[in-house]
């Protein structure tokens, strides 16, 4: 993974909606435990990666210090080289002169490749440093993004419990409705009027069955008189 692509990850992750995820998810929850999951891999990643990254600066600056450090080790070595050389050729000991001028040439030509290999690192350096502080804000704005995301879910859950909880009381008071005892009492009491109006009604069929009795017993008793005013009149 090279570290344009690492760049380009943690910027888009960093920059992600999470409320125009969210308003197209069916789902919302499932959606945040997704995201959670894949915003705390993405973070463990890109934490790899920019240890990397950081890791390759610092030795780019080391070797830059280090050639900055040459670079002035071998200016001290071919001034005191030449600084012999003088001293040397002033005593007439041109021979050896010569041969200290040379070693003077020498710590000057490394001296130069020391600069011109500092001045080398110094553009990819200045690059990297950039890339680093974009990384480091890109993770701490996927650290913060990852944080929203988790205050986002438990809002979601608690939200949603909350749901079902007045649901379940709403359910419940539905229930308590379709239970109503005062409706079971008056079911009740219809169910005793039924039975008085019944008790009712066999008492006056058995009132009715006792008057035609005796209303039998009063046609007996007028045929029996018109027998006995007959047989009086025939005896006569």
């Amino acid at each position: 993974m090279t570290k344009q692509t690492i760049l380009g990850r943690v910027t888009q992750l960093a920059k992600a909606n999470i409320n125009a995820l969210l308003d197209q998810a069916e789902d919302p929850q499932k959606l945040l435990d997704q995201l959670i999951r894949d915003y705390t891999n993405n973070i463990a990643e890109a934490e790899e990666a920019v240890a990397a990254t950081i890791g390759n600066l610092r030795l780019l600056e080391q070797d830059h210090r280090e050639d900055t450090e040459a670079a002035q080790e071998w200016g001290v070595k071919a001034l005191a080289a030449s600084r012999k050389a003088d001293e040397l050729r002033a005593g007439g000991r041109t021979a050896d002169a010569d041969t200290f001028d040379n070693l003077a040439k020498v710590a000057l030509e490394r001296q130069l490749q020391s600069e011109k290999e500092a001045r080398t690192a110094e553009p990819t350096i200045a690059a990297q440093t950039e890339v680093v502080a974009k990384l480091r804000t890109g993770l701490e704005r996927m650290r913060a993004k990852l944080t929203e995301l988790r205050a986002k879910r438990d809002e979601l859950v608690a939200r949603d419990r909350s749901a079902r909880a007045q649901n379940q009381m709403m359910d419940a008071v539905k229930s308590i409705n379709v239970l109503d005892p005062t409706s079971e009492i008056g079911r009740f009491e219809d169910k005793v009027r039924r039975e008085e109006a019944r008790a009712a009604g066999k008492q006056e069929l058995a009132a009715s069955s006792l008057d035609a009795q005796f209303e039998r017993l009063d046609s007996l008793g007028d045929s029996a008189e018109v027998e006995a005013r007959l047989a009086a009149l025939k005896s006569a």
